[in-house]
């Protein structure tokens, strides 16, 4: 068995945080001392700025200068020094005052003095012998910026000299401590904090793991149910996040599953019941046989008897003949319709029929079979009515529906009456587009309503022979439909018959 998700996490958190702690150590050993160094020339070049415009504001002899140097003296954590040839007689100190150069003997014995004048006879004059020459950090027009060590004092300094914009000379001192002490210190405290805060995350990572994999787990003890086909289980946990929503999913899972299999229990009893069918089924087929005997045994004999005639010369004109001719090859027409329909129905009903779904504007379908039969229309004085504009798309077979609207249009224009009037309308609702074909004249018996769509079943058989029906041509409108499962049906009204059908549209 591999590692537990738990150890994964605990490791790869441990790992994370062991890595960060190594990052900061690389941090403070290698740019901590060049950045505390360039934080400190910072600092200096802005309190020169700010000397220089105390300075420009208030005049150099006014004593409201240098309170204002002492804020920022006091602020910046730095020595403020400024020199200037106020009597042409050499440098004095303008600030702070107690530094005056006159000041007697106390000159020498004042030890902050001594190394302020130590170090401006360096950066001035140059270093006297055994000294080290700072180190030049930075320059510009107006000032430098230097590193030094006083060895006499042990100590460490970044010093800023340079001229005011009213020639007076400034020198600013800071401190610079020993950076790369206090990175050593700053890391080694960093790896005992770090070691310790590396035992208690691994601590609390594991802790936090268990509480990720226990769901897990449950979840896991679950789906095993599950594949036993034990759906009585279920996961109740609370949570909210991808854990509970797999939970959620796995109930939902559970439930469609049960009832899967009980849906397919209850269609192997159904299929037991079809197979206990299958005589009534042979009685259909041979009903069916009888049916369509019986529809072809009229062409047959009118053919038949017609060509006995044409081969007995019962009629000697031209014009007999001929009509002997026509119908001979009208109801030899008939037959070859009403086969290619059965053909058609029987694939169909047996689902030997490949329905390619396409996408397609319905209006326009419509429109353009309504068309086709503007010609025979217009012939019998029908009026056909066409109510639609905007396209509409749906998805469906569309050589089959093309089937469906003709075979509505033909019934239609061959059972309209006065006032010969096909009204072709569309209405929407929710993804749904409702297809309407309406023709004024008799209405369906409300006994027959239910049997049109039952195959060779004829209202008016004697008006159906007469315009060469063959009774199947709304059995596969049925058919159609079904194997879309979409709805269709009849509606009678005061005037006519609707009939209408349904297209999901997309």
């Amino acid at each position: 068995m591999g590692k537990s998700l738990k150890l994964k996490i605990s490791l790869l958190f441990t790992f994370l945080l062991f890595l960060m702690v190594f990052l900061c150590w690389m941090a403070n050993n290698f740019f901590l001392p060049a950045y505390y160094e360039k934080t400190k020339v910072n600092s200096l070049e802005d309190v020169y700025d700010k000397i220089d415009e105390i300075i420009l504001k208030y005049g150099r002899e006014s004593d409201d200068a240098v309170p204002a140097i002492e804020k920022v003296e006091s602020v910046s954590n730095v020595n403020i020094y400024i020199l200037s040839d106020v009597n042409g007689d050499g440098l004095d100190f303008i600030y702070p005052l107690a530094f005056s150069i006159g000041s007697g003997a106390d000159f020498f014995r004042n030890d902050r003095l001594r190394r302020i004048i130590d170090a401006l006879q360096r950066y001035l004059v140059g270093p006297g012998p055994g000294e080290t020459s700072p180190e030049l950090i930075k320059t510009s027009d107006k000032f430098y910026v230097y590193k030094c060590y006083e060895s006499r004092y042990d100590s460490k300094y970044i010093d800023l000299i340079g001229y005011l914009n009213l020639n007076d000379l400034v020198f600013i001192r800071t401190s610079y401590s020993n950076i790369s002490e206090s990175a050593v210190i700053s890391n080694r405290f960093l790896l005992i904090s770090g070691g310790i805060l590396l035992v208690l995350c691994s601590i609390l990572t594991y802790l936090f793991s268990c509480g990720i994999t226990k769901p897990i787990l449950n979840l896991s003890d679950i789906s095993k149910e599950m594949s036993q086909l034990k759906f009585e289980n279920r996961y109740t946990g609370k949570r909210k996040d991808e854990i509970g929503e797999l939970g959620r999913s796995i109930n939902t899972l559970s439930d469609k599953l049960e009832t899967t299999i009980s849906e397919l229990k209850s269609a192997n009893i159904e299929l037991e019941k079809d197979i206990k069918q299958k005589t009534e089924a042979e009685q259909m087929r041979r009903e069916f046989l009888a049916n369509v005997s019986h529809e072809l045994k009229t062409p047959i004999a009118l053919i038949q008897g017609y060509a006995e005639g044409l081969a007995d010369n019962v009629n000697d004109d031209e014009e007999s003949r001929q009509f002997y001719c026509d119908v001979i090859i009208d109801e030899a027409k008939k037959m070859n319709n009403m086969v290619k329909k059965l053909l058609t129905l029987n694939e169909l009903e047996f689902g030997n029929s490949n329905m390619e779904l396409s996408r397609f504007d319905i209006v326009s379908l419509v429109k353009s079979v309504a068309d086709s039969v503007e010609l025979l229309a217009k012939q019998k004085n029908i009026t056909i009515v066409f109510n639609g504009t905007d396209p509409a798309y749906v998805w469906a077979d569309e050589y089959m529906i093309e089937e469906v609207i003709t075979n509505y249009l033909s019934n239609a224009v061959n059972h309209c009456k006065d006032p010969n009037v096909i009204d072709i309308s569309f209405s929407r609702h929710d993804k749904k587009i409702k297809i309407s074909i309406f023709n004024t004249g008799d209405i369906i018996n409300e006994a027959d309503i239910n049997s049109i769509w039952d195959k060779f079943y004829k209202v008016d058989k004697a008006r159906t022979r007469e315009y060469g029906g063959s009774g199947i041509g709304l059995s596969i409108v049925k058919a159609i439909m079904e194997s879309h499962n979409e709805e269709y049906g009849v509606t009678n009204h005061s005037t006519g018959v609707e009939f209408w059908f349904e297209l999901t549209m997309d």
